[in-house]
């Protein structure tokens, strides 16, 4: 799949963010950010704030709650804690993206994988590292999103971390419903194969 499609309006931003780092940028109301995981099997770990108060942020709860579903597809509509929208999926390459795996940090590193992973690089690292260059910290961290990550719960309710189910060159994108704050973590993860044991680089694109 070609990684310049087309899309109508203009490209505002276009930028490569390397494996396992941070990335932060603003989205104003009617722009669209578009997600392209170059190589494939990559997860995204995704938050967002209202640029005007970012009192608001994203909701797991009111999203899931809303449309009744645990998985975003295209047509989801990503709500605030205060039920407003914020983004909508208006395509997306693969089926669905989770809600509930969560942000690897140094402590779930340890409780899952052995007290040696302690000191590698993690998701909540990368959250804080960008959220502290906008006078957040641990406390503005709320449930995140991971793009393309492949998270099934069983009919017993447990919950699975297996293969991604994206491909080089599939993408998500979102429109903005305000002007909001993104925050990603392109994931670090090493331990599981929702990178493929392999992270790799992911292009992010705001389209006006």
């Amino acid at each position: 799949m070609s990684l310049d499609l087309p899309r109508p309006g203009t490209l505002r931003h276009d930028e490569v963010v390397p494996a396992r780092a941070p990335w932060m940028h603003r989205v104003d109301a009617g722009e669209t950010l578009r997600i392209i995981d170059l190589e494939g099997n990559q997860a995204v770990d995704f938050l967002m704030y209202a640029a005007d108060d970012d009192a608001e942020r994203y909701s797991a709860q009111d999203t899931i709650a809303a449309q009744r579903n645990i998985f975003l597809r295209e047509g989801a509509v990503l709500l605030s804690n205060e039920a407003r929208a914020m983004m909508t999926i208006t395509a997306t390459s693969v089926a669905y993206h989770d809600t509930i795996g969560g942000a690897c940090s140094c402590e779930s590193n340890t409780l899952r994988y052995g007290h040696h992973t302690k000191a590698q690089h993690s998701c909540v690292d990368n959250f804080l590292d960008a959220n502290t260059r906008a006078g957040r910290g641990k406390r503005d961290m709320v449930s995140n999103i991971n793009f393309f990550m492949n998270v099934p719960v069983e009919a017993d309710g447990t919950l699975g971390i297996v293969d991604g189910i994206s491909a080089p060159g599939l993408t998500v994108e979102l429109r903005a419903e305000m002007d909001v704050i993104v925050v990603v973590s392109n994931c670090p993860q090493i331990n599981n194969p929702c990178n493929g044991f392999n992270p790799t680089p992911v292009r992010m694109q705001v389209i006006g």
